[in-house]
């Protein structure tokens, strides 16, 4: 039967046989993505047909604070909001119950009932305000949402960033994130840092093998899209190269490092008042940061791009004419080709 159109999904196209995508099977494919801002608000417009809601509640605000969801992640979003607005004996879901959702489904459970003696406390607390001066301070890190030192999941703190949807990543855009990864607490290091470790040695092994953002490597990748390099027993390159590698990503980590330690140093007054905040209030946000550290850079350049754009627009608008005159210095003139009126004319 010529009408019948079979369709499949999966999550590892590169690895399926290739029996199945010649020409006349499985010929065509489709990429689904996770959904953009706009696409997350009309998912929420979805599942949140049968929720009683704030009727102050803002769809577009809970789009911006779930970057990288998929539809799954934003529908459980909706029924763990309805579940914590339920515990509470409210009549409808707010805002701050989608907050606590979106944490819970990120972050894990809070542990308040965790025995933290007060030096690890402190120690925590220093560690997750080194995080948020370090993002703050620095242009192209990702803006922060709020910081807390209270346990969640298999945390012991937590600096909350909302990451920008850009397709295009530059290099000082991932050596800031890099950067804001690392820490300088007491001088010394704790075994509560190894996410943070993890995650700047993968991105900076990712500039160096993958994205060619190192000039002794040079413009080289050994990435693999097909997937095929998984299954290896060697690397694509040699012993020599690999060395240099390493190397490399040494030199981005210390670099980083370096960064950090120098933010932090320039800014240990403020540092040190975030940090006895949180030992103060567990949670600081967005707003605290702002009264400690004023604007964040990136935010000042663009409140003044926004204001040369409107000036710019505000120059550029034409001028209503009307009765064949122009606006020219407050007084009216004659329109050009327009006989000119000189008034009563002067007598001999």
């Amino acid at each position: 039967n010529s009408g019948v159109i079979i369709l499949a999904a999966t999550n590892r196209a590169d690895i399926l046989d290739k029996a199945l995508m010649r020409a006349g099977r499985f010929d065509r494919q489709i990429e689904v993505g996770l959904p953009d801002v706009k696409e997350r608000a009309e998912i929420f417009d979805v599942h949140l047909r049968n929720i009683k809601l704030d009727p102050n509640l803002d769809r577009d605000f809970l789009a911006k604070q779930t970057p990288g969801f998929s539809g799954a992640d934003i529908a459980n979003v909706c029924n763990e909001a309805a579940l914590i607005a339920a515990r509470h004996d409210k009549k409808f879901v707010g805002r701050e119950d989608f907050l606590s959702a979106i944490d819970r489904i990120v972050g894990g459970l809070e542990r308040r009932n965790m025995i933290i003696t007060p030096e690890e406390k402190r120690l925590i607390a220093y560690h997750e305000a080194g995080h948020a001066t370090v993002s703050w301070i620095l242009e192209y890190a990702n803006p922060l949402i709020k910081v807390t030192i209270i346990p969640r999941g298999r945390a012991l703190g937590a600096a909350w960033y909302l990451p920008e949807e850009r397709q295009v990543t530059t290099r000082e855009q991932i050596m800031d994130d890099i950067a804001s990864t690392e820490k300088l607490v007491f001088d010394t290091l704790g075994s509560g840092a190894l996410n943070d470790l993890e995650v700047a040695t993968k991105k900076a092994y990712s500039m160096v093998a993958y994205l060619g953002m190192s000039d002794k490597v040079g413009n080289m990748s050994y990435y693999d899209s097909s997937g095929q390099g998984e299954m290896a027993l060697t690397k694509p390159y040699s012993e020599q190269t690999a060395e240099l590698i390493d190397k490399e990503v040494k030199r981005l980590l210390d670099d980083a490092f370096a960064l950090a330690t120098k933010v932090l140093r320039e800014h240990r007054d403020g540092f040190t008042q975030l940090a006895e905040l949180l030992l103060e209030k567990e949670v600081v946000f967005s707003e605290d940061l702002e009264r400690i550290f004023g604007k964040r850079i990136k935010d000042i350049k663009r409140e003044q791009a926004e204001a040369a754009a409107a000036a710019g627009a505000a120059d550029s608008d034409p001028v209503s004419v009307t009765d064949a005159e122009l606006a020219f210095g407050g007084e009216t003139v004659a329109e050009p080709g327009a006989a000119p009126d000189w008034g009563e004319k002067p007598e001999k």
